[in-house]
């Protein structure tokens, strides 16, 4: 089993600016939405728990890029879990290049820092992190190296 939760997606021309390469700010749209899918897949009860009152605050993004893709290039966005606190949670996010014949180049990589909060948007609160998102993020740890 890999250390890392993997998101694929191949990049659309609505992606691109208009040199033909990709906007920088779709790679932070890539991490969210990798975050999505993992949630979904692997912790559905902390999406129910997101439609009552549990909100997942980005607290800081960052990627720094090696290469530049175009549209239509294959990736692989794959997530690691760095750090675990009572009420923040760190990702890194390493982006593949993926060519036909199986090979793979590294031209990204990125982390994300969240906290949890519950209660209305005027009086949100820290709150811990769910017991099953730390369960579904075990397997992820950057440890597991």
């Amino acid at each position: 089993m890999a250390d890392y939760f993997e998101y694929l997606h191949t990049v659309g021309f609505e992606e691109t600016n208009v040199v033909g390469n990709v906007y920088y700010v779709n790679y932070l749209r890539w991490q969210g939405r990798c975050r999505e899918m993992f949630l979904k897949s692997h912790a559905p009860e902390v999406l129910a728990d997101l439609q009552d009152d549990l909100k997942l605050f980005t607290l800081r993004v960052d990627c720094e890029f090696f290469a530049e893709i175009t549209a239509f290039d294959e990736l692989a966005i794959r997530m690691r879990l760095v750090e675990l606190v009572q009420t923040q949670v760190e990702f890194s996010f390493d982006y593949f290049r993926l060519d036909a014949g199986g090979s793979e180049l590294l031209i990204a990589r990125g982390r994300q820092r969240v906290a949890c909060m519950r209660g209305p948007n005027t009086r949100t609160v820290p709150t811990r992190v769910p017991e099953a998102l730390i369960r579904a993020l075990e397997p992820y740890t950057v440890a597991h190296r």
